[in-house]
């Protein structure tokens, strides 16, 4: 019964021993882990910091960045969170159709999260509306409303320049250019573009069908609507593809 008391005691020692080594590597790695942080973070600032400004030394900016790491790493918290509260709010407003509303709070959501391509691709889409229903009492409207245009189309763009593969933006970018601003042979690559991300989506293949027609190549507008025609099984699609091709096919 003794020896079983003082192999169980010295068991517990060892594993007790082992606990605090394998502690003491834990926080011996962790440590080194975040001066390495700190230490690239300086050196990244002392980089990109201009020529005859404030000196700024590798070892004086390790600790600054260790004296308010605390607080950098709550104020990037905060910032994060802060930037996705204006995304909800954006999506609400643009929701219940406060479009320019909806464009205020995408402007403060961008402000924290500048490279969010649907962040871009709502921005689009709420200006083009705003614009598309935008009254002309003065030339001062008038201007506003070629201003939210111009705001939509940057957007769409800008969106399709962060995330190539996003196809939302195509789309966007091809109902404005044939729909708003009556240049359907610029939308043509857009919207075939969305097509090659979006294959069976049958309003894209519309839009597309209307800018083959606005540039009178009404052949490959009524391959469109047979294209329509055969994948939909909507009644109401499939009149409205039918009475366009017939509508084409007088044309011709």
């Amino acid at each position: 019964m003794k020896n079983i008391r003082v192999n169980f005691a010295r068991d517990t020692i060892l594993a007790l021993l082992v606990f605090a080594i394998l502690g003491g590597a834990f926080f011996l790695v962790y440590r080194h882990e975040k001066n390495k942080v700190s230490r690239d973070l300086a050196r990244r600032i002392a980089e990109i910091s201009p020529r005859g400004g404030v000196p700024e030394t590798i070892d004086g900016l390790r600790s600054a960045i260790t004296a308010y790491e605390e607080q950098i790493e709550r104020n990037v918290r905060e910032g994060a969170q802060t930037g996705a509260y204006w995304k909800i709010l954006a999506v609400r407003l643009a929701d219940r159709n406060m479009h320019r509303d909806a464009i205020a709070a995408l402007e403060r959501a961008l402000y924290y999260n500048p490279a969010d391509p649907t962040l871009m691709f709502l921005t689009g889409e709420s200006a083009s509306i705003v614009a598309a229903n935008a009254l002309q009492f003065s030339v001062s409207s008038t201007a506003e409303k070629e201003r939210f245009y111009n705001l939509a189309e940057s957007a769409y763009l800008k969106a399709i320049e962060i995330d190539s593969s996003y196809a939302k933006p195509y789309l966007g970018l091809g109902i404005l250019y044939t729909f708003d601003l009556d240049r359907p042979a610029e939308a043509i690559p857009h919207l075939l573009r969305y097509l090659d991300l979006m294959a069976t989506d049958v309003k894209g293949m519309f839009v597309l069908a209307r800018a083959y027609y606005m540039t009178d190549r009404y052949g490959e507008a009524i391959e469109l609507y047979d294209r329509i025609l055969a994948r939909s099984k909507d009644p109401g699609v499939r009149a409205e593809a039918q009475n366009n091709k017939e509508y084409i096919r007088e044309l011709l």
